[in-house]
């Protein structure tokens, strides 16, 4: 009589162990497919993500003029339109002035292979010691270096100009959705929490949701004062030097800036690049990246750990992993977002919890039943078959 229920309850075990690995290849099937279907959707999910970024960075703004009875709709529009002057303010400060810089750099290639010529040659005289140093030592040949060939910029700019048609869609895109995103907000909230059926359920998806505005918000608004911070200094600095475009430098080294790593040693060398272009000694010519690499180690040790503290301190290596995902899936956009988007899941994974894929493979994780559970209803029929 008792053989009966345990061959059920083993029949039912394999039937759930089926089912959760059918969930799991699934699931890991659809993990891996996401990335490759971001990458080849760009042209819609990169707007729509932006979007959703900027759009939440913008709710505190958004509940601050409800709280003072503005409309939704119109508070919608409203901080669409801040967000609108913001970017075209940097457009005209950045791209319009980097136009004409693109355009002189055919013309002072000479000027800068000049600059470069002392330093070309202490690295020559560099080159031929360390060869005759490794000729002495090994008897094989050293390989000479191979040349890169660099594009000019004109054929960026080439390719700027036949996309631009897609890139207003996608812009007029972006803002439609933040508007829509941020006129439904508040309707959009209370629908997702009261949706919930228990008040502990409401309860938890109220505090991800406030935990997902408040760090996001707070992280994108303090950065972005820092890294305009930053921007107003190195174009204060720069121009104390006699570089010209000032305000250009600096919003280039406060774009960058969003960029972990690497928008740093970008910026650097494009002041590198730009201050070749004017000054014709090397060393002064040197000068505004040197000052913007001080700068940004004053402000990436000092300033923003300060500023941030603890709560907004994230992992180095999953910021660099972020970065690197972003970067491959979106390019430069993808890098961009690879620390808000990195902020955003980091907190839904937190509330939603890990899945115990370690215990799933040892037969006591959460997708199994509970060795437990069945022991214990085995010692109860087993007491009373007795």
């Amino acid at each position: 009589m008792s053989s009966e229920p345990n061959d059920r309850a083993e029949v039912d075990r394999r039937r759930d162990r089926l089912l959760a690995s059918l969930a799991l290849i699934a699931g890991v099937g659809l993990v891996l497919a996401i990335p490759f279907a971001l990458r080849a959707g760009a042209e819609f999910f990169l707007p729509l993500t932006a979007a959703i970024v900027i759009a939440i960075a913008l709710v505190p703004f958004l509940e601050w003029m409800e709280r003072r009875r503005v409309p939704s709709s119109l508070a919608a529009l409203i901080a669409v339109s801040a967000f609108l002057i913001v970017a075209n303010t940097a457009l005209v400060l950045i791209v319009v002035p980097a136009t004409d810089w693109f355009q002189l750099l055919p013309d002072r290639i000479e000027q800068i292979q000049a600059n470069l010529a002392p330093l070309i040659d202490f690295y020559s005289q560099l080159q031929r010691f360390v060869d005759r140093t490794v000729e002495m030592l090994a008897s094989g040949p050293v390989k000479a270096a191979q040349t890169v060939a660099v594009e000019t910029p004109r054929s960026l700019l080439q390719f700027a100009a036949t996309s631009a048609p897609s890139a207003l869609i996608q812009m007029f895109f972006a803002l439609l959705a933040i508007y829509f995103f941020l006129a439904g907000w508040t309707k959009l909230r209370k629908r997702t929490i009261s949706s919930r059926e228990s008040y502990t359920g409401a309860l938890a998806v109220a505090r991800v949701i406030q935990n997902v505005v408040d760090s996001t918000s707070a992280y994108v608004l303090t950065i972005a004062t820092i890294n305009l911070s930053l921007g107003l200094a190195i174009a204060l600095a720069v121009w104390l030097v006699g570089m010209p475009s000032p305000l250009m430098w600096g919003g280039i080294v406060a774009l960058l800036n969003f960029i972990p790593y690497f928008g740093p040693i970008v910026a650097a060398v494009l002041l590198g690049l730009g201050g070749l272009m004017v000054f014709n000694d090397v060393w002064y010519a040197l000068l505004p990246a040197a000052i913007q690499i001080g700068f940004h180690l004053v402000e990436a040790n000092v300033i923003t750990p300060l500023v941030l503290g603890r709560r907004l301190t994230m992992n180095p290596l999953l910021i660099l992993v972020s970065l690197s995902f972003w970067s491959w899936v979106w390019g430069t956009p993808g890098a961009l977002l690879a620390v808000p988007l990195l902020i955003i899941i980091q907190t839904v994974a937190a509330a939603a919890g890990k899945p115990d894929i370690a215990g799933f493979l040892f037969e006591a994780g959460t997708l199994t039943a509970n060795p437990r559970s069945e022991n214990s209803d085995n010692v109860k029929e087993g007491v009373q078959d007795g």
